[in-house]
C-alpha cells in the first residue's frame, strides 16, 4: 500500500476500496455456506454480485490509472502495477467461479448474472484459475462482466418497459374514470329534466280535464236554451215554459175592429 501510495494516492485509495471488497466477499460466502435455506441463499448470492459488480468496475479504473501513469513510471513500476492488476482479476474471477458453482447448485437462474444461454456449468468448461495465464485471466474476466452488464441492461429494459405500461394503464383508468363521471352527471341531468317533463304532462293534463268539463258544461247549457226556444217556438202559449230573458214574447193575433158580418 505505501508503494501504491508513493506512485499515485488515486490507485492506493482504489486498490484500498478493492481490497475491502475482496474481504467483504470472502466474509460472504463463508457466511453462505451455513445458511440452509434457499431463498435466503439466493439473497446472499444477490449482494455478492453486487459487490462483484462494484469489484469489476474499480478494476477498470484501476487499469485506467495505471495506463495514464505508464509514460511516466519506469519499466519494473508498469510491471508491479500490472501484476497487481492481474492479482486483481485473478482473485475476481475466483469469485465469479465460486458464485456460478452456487448458483448451479441452487438452480437459481434469476440471480445468475454472469450466464450466458446454453452455457455449461460443468467442471470440464471451467477455468481454474491456478491454471490460467494473466492474459486469460484478464479476457475471460472482461468477457463475463460484459455479459453482466449485458444482462444488467436487459433487465434495466424489462423493467422500463413495465414501468412504461404501468404508466398508461394508469393513464387510461384515469380516463374511463372521468368518463364515466362525466356519464353519470349527464344521467342525473336527463333524469331530472324526465322529472321536469312529467310534472308539465301532468298539469297540462289537469287542464285539459278541466277545459273539457267546462265545454261540456256548456254545450249542454246551449243545447237547454235551444230546447227551450225551439218549444217556444211551437207552443208559444204554454206558460208553463217561462220566457227566456232577452227574446220577445210571442205576438198576439190581431182582432178586426170590424166586422163586415
Amino acid at each position: 500500500m505505501a508503494s501504491l501510495s508513493a506512485i499515485s494516492e488515486e490507485l492506493a485509495e482504489i486498490e484500498g476500496q478493492i481490497s475491502d471488497i475482496f474481504r467483504a466477499l470472502s466474509n460472504g460466502f463463508q457466511k453462505l455456506e451455513k445458511i440452509k435455506d434457499s431463498n435466503r441463499q439466493s439473497r446472499q448470492l444477490e449482494e455478492l454480485t453486487g459487490k462483484m459488480r462494484e469489484c469489476k468496475r474499480l478494476i477498470k479504473e484501476f487499469d485506467r490509472e495505471v495506463k495514464d501513469l505508464e509514460i511516466r513510471n519506469d519499466p519494473d513500476t508498469n510491471r508491479m502495477l500490472n501484476e497487481k492488476k492481474q492479482s486483481m482479476v485473478k482473485e475476481l474471477n475466483s469469485y465469479v467461479a465460486l458464485k456460478k458453482q452456487y448458483a448451479t447448485n441452487l438452480e437459481n437462474k434469476r440471480v445468475d448474472l454472469f450466464d450466458g444461454p446454453g452455457e455449461g456449468f460443468g467442471e470440464e468448461n471451467v477455468l481454474l484459475a491456478s491454471s490460467m495465464t494473466n492474459q486469460q485471466l484478464m479476457d475471460n474476466g472482461n468477457r463475463m462482466m460484459d455479459e453482466t452488464d449485458q444482462v444488467i441492461e436487459r433487465s434495466k429494459k424489462v423493467v422500463q418497459d413495465t414501468v412504461n405500461v404501468g404508466t398508461e394503464t394508469a393513464a387510461a383508468l384515469k380516463a374511463q374514470t372521468e368518463q364515466m363521471s362525466r356519464i353519470v352527471n349527464e344521467l342525473d341531468s336527463i333524469h331530472f329534466s324526465i322529472k321536469k317533463a312529467s310534472q308539465l304532462v301532468k298539469e297540462i293534463g289537469r287542464q285539459v280535464a278541466t277545459d273539457r268539463c267546462i265545454m261540456a258544461l256548456l254545450f249542454l247549457i246551449v243545447l237547454g236554451v235551444i230546447a227551450i226556444i225551439i218549444v217556444k217556438l211551437v207552443n208559444p202559449n204554454n206558460k208553463d215554459i217561462p220566457d227566456i230573458p232577452g227574446l220577445a214574447p210571442p205576438a198576439p193575433s190581431r182582432k178586426l175592429l170590424w166586422n163586415p158580418n
